[in-house]
């Protein structure tokens, strides 16, 4: 039976809280984000490029933590409008719709962690795994660390995603979750059509080459998310216990438009990001008995434990996330 995404729009409403027509702060956010990445842009060849690189990689990495705000019904409640600023590709590599749809199935809790219905999962069942050859062990074993998964990750993940992508397209039914039955070419296609206006203005307005785009950009961007999905899951027996919480992040959670306070976001994506902080404050306490403490204080706590040593086991304990009974 195919896993199915249920809304959580009634979080609010299960609280006494109704919805907003329009989340003002996000959408200004928004707006801002992009007139950023236009002016950051039309700099290039006017400004150093060690200053405008990791200043555009940032933009990135804030319009990525919108486009995961934006697939949880944010900031409008009309799902056409929140798709449409959504949809831009600035990274290039990543269609929204197949990042819509794979994030909603990671939203389905009872499987969090599982190799093969989490797509987020970074576990592996003990038969693929030792049908990996040594160079992709090793890669995976090094991306266990915070260090090689930022560093080799960075480049390593949109390699895999591109070529399961492939195998989705050529009808290879590689895992469940590439299986060609999201339209995953109708989808392709009209990202490829939205990549067109982005490589337009690169090209010809900015006169910035792709290739430094995507080096000093893109490929940064994608490592700095990756820090904040480094130590959010960890395969536990409870389903609340898999979450992680990051507390006091006042650098990277802003970024992160605090998907640190993960826990918190799971059970109730509904709520937007800026009220985030404030909910978890009234709530620490029940959220960290619900998780078991799995809590980190900062970031940094978590690249002192992490940096070189690895987060957890590649092989799942149980091997597969059992199937609640009945």
């Amino acid at each position: 039976m195919p896993l199915e995404f249920t809304a959580t729009t009634q979080d609010a409403a299960a609280r006494g809280r109704r919805r907003v027509a329009v989340e003002i702060p996000t959408l200004l956010l928004i707006v801002a984000t992009y007139g950023a990445w236009c002016a950051l842009t039309l700099a290039y060849g006017h400004r150093p490029l060690f200053v405008l690189a990791p200043a555009l990689a940032l933009v990135l990495t804030l319009h990525g933590s919108l486009q995961h705000e934006i697939v949880h019904g944010h900031p409008t409640r009309w799902k056409a409008l929140n798709r449409l600023l959504a949809i831009v590709p600035l990274s290039l590599w990543l269609p929204y719709e197949r990042y819509r749809h794979t994030h909603h199935v990671h939203h389905i809790d009872a499987r969090l962690t599982d190799p093969l219905d989490d797509p987020e999962s970074f576990y592996w069942r003990a038969e693929d795994w030792a049908r990996l050859g040594p160079v992709s062990r090793r890669a995976h074993q090094l991306q266990q660390t915070l260090a090689g998964r930022v560093l080799i990750g960075c480049f390593w993940r949109i390699g895999m995603f591109l070529r399961d992508e492939l195998l989705a397209l050529a009808h290879t039914e590689k895992r469940a979750l590439i299986r060609n039955e999201q339209n995953v070419r109708r989808v392709w296609l009209e990202h490829l059509a939205w990549c067109v206006p982005v490589v337009l203005w690169l090209q010809l307005v900015c006169a910035m080459p792709l290739w430094i785009y995507f080096l000093a950009v893109v490929i940064p961007a994608n490592g700095i998310l990756l820090i904040r999905a480094f130590a959010e899951h960890r395969a536990r027996p409870g389903v609340r216990e898999r979450v992680a919480l990051v507390e006091d992040s006042w650098i990277l959670g802003p970024l992160f438009l605090f998907n640190n306070l993960h826990a918190l976001h799971h059970e109730s994506p509904a709520i937007p990001w800026y009220s985030l902080p404030r909910r978890y404050r009234l709530e620490r306490e029940r959220l960290l008995a619900a998780n078991d403490a799995l809590v980190y204080r900062t970031y940094f706590e978590v690249a002192w434990r992490y940096l070189f040593r690895a987060y957890d086991v590649i092989e799942h304990p149980t091997d597969r996330v059992p199937v609640p009974a009945a």
